[in-house]
């Protein structure tokens, strides 16, 4: 069996940091808590787990936060989690399974985080994430900001996920203002962190700056696939946010210049051709959509109602529109199989049943 150190980076979490490691406390054999300069009760609620509490001077930077917290671990793999993470039972019934069953050769474990949810708790957002990993091969976080462990060695994928559940708004502008310090400093930003920079600037509607830096993005040819793909949508959103409709939609076209069409892609495009009425058009991309193999372990930040309840329920609206009042129910109904108590369901059924 291998043995675990919960690795974390804290800073004045005392609202959430006891739930995420009571929720560990039965997985870990070693819990590292790095304070980065709390002014709450974060320290005393993490030395009621551990004696491994250790100060960090915050100085903008979390990949070297990340890496002294592995520095203080001594177990064989490493599990990083946030303040506001949490792992639910079935999950950590599975965790603990992977702790008798995992590979010793395994140098890197891929599991979902799942970071936003509908009214019934079921996940609309999530990722894979690299979350355990080998000490022993010293993989290195890089990154002042978005900080990652480039994945490589033996790596396993598997379905036990990370739930991120934030309590708070935090502080809304720490990305960014950690960004332009090391713009300021003269650093060039990677590809990687100059597509997250614009996803920064479109968060706080600064949409013109967004649309450059994610165009710089694109234009550098530089940025990994799912990214690229990624970025087209956001920059859609800034044109449309900015009421140039053609060019939002010559965004998601330029999308395709990657790979085939993702699922989400196929919706945002559905949406502009609904918005102009053309809603025979709208159906073919809502029914590519819903064709689209759902590949969780890409990378890519999925939508799951992407690829059934979204585009169930719009090709519900596209085919009353355009008369066919058999295929709009039916429609309805299978996006009803997805979320049975949607309130958008529930309203097609009381407008059909008016009919």
């Amino acid at each position: 069996m291998i043995s675990i150190s919960v690795c974390m980076i804290v800073k004045n979490e005392e609202d959430v940091l006891g739930r995420c490691l009571e929720s560990v406390r039965d997985i870990a054999d070693e819990i590292v808590v790095v304070d980065t300069g709390s002014t709450d009760k974060t320290r005393q609620i993490a030395a009621a787990f551990t004696s491994k509490v250790y100060d960090f001077p915050w100085t903008d930077d979390f990949a070297s936060a990340r890496n002294f917290s592995f520095s203080k671990a001594t177990r064989d793999y490493c599990l990083w989690l946030d303040a506001d993470d949490v792992l639910l039972p079935e999950d950590r019934e599975k965790l603990i399974a992977l702790k008798e069953t995992l590979d010793p050769e395994v140098d890197m474990v891929m599991m979902k985080y799942n970071t936003a949810f509908d009214e019934g708790g079921h996940p609309t957002f999530s990722y894979y994430r690299e979350r355990l990993i080998r000490r022993d091969r010293a993989f290195p976080w890089v990154g002042e900001i978005h900080e990652v462990i480039v994945p490589a060695g033996k790596v396993l994928h598997c379905d036990i996920a990370v739930t991120h559940r934030k309590e708070g708004p935090g502080d809304p502008d720490r990305n960014l203002r950690i960004f332009e310090g090391m713009l300021r400093r003269g650093k060039v930003l990677e590809p990687r962190q100059q597509f997250y920079y614009a996803r920064e600037l479109y968060y706080h509607a600064r949409y013109p700056e967004a649309i450059a830096v994610f165009t710089a993005f694109l234009d550098g040819g530089k940025g990994w696939v799912e990214n690229n793909i990624d970025a087209c949508r956001h920059l859609a959103l800034c044109y449309d946010a900015v009421g140039d409709e053609r060019n939002s939609l010559r965004a998601l076209w330029r999308s395709l210049e990657y790979d085939s069409p993702r699922a989400e892609i196929c919706c945002d495009i559905g949406a502009h051709l609904m918005g102009r009425a053309q809603y025979g058009a709208a159906v073919f991309w809502y029914e590519l959509a819903a064709t689209r193999t759902r590949d969780d372990a890409s990378g890519a930040f999925v939508l799951p109602d992407c690829y059934d309840f979204i585009p169930y329920l719009q090709l519900c609206v596209c085919h009353d529109r355009l008369g066919h009042r058999q295929k709009a129910e039916a429609y309805n109904e299978l996006a009803a199989a997805i979320h049975p108590d949607a309130p958008a369901v529930l309203h097609n059924r009381a407008y059909f049943a008016g009919k």
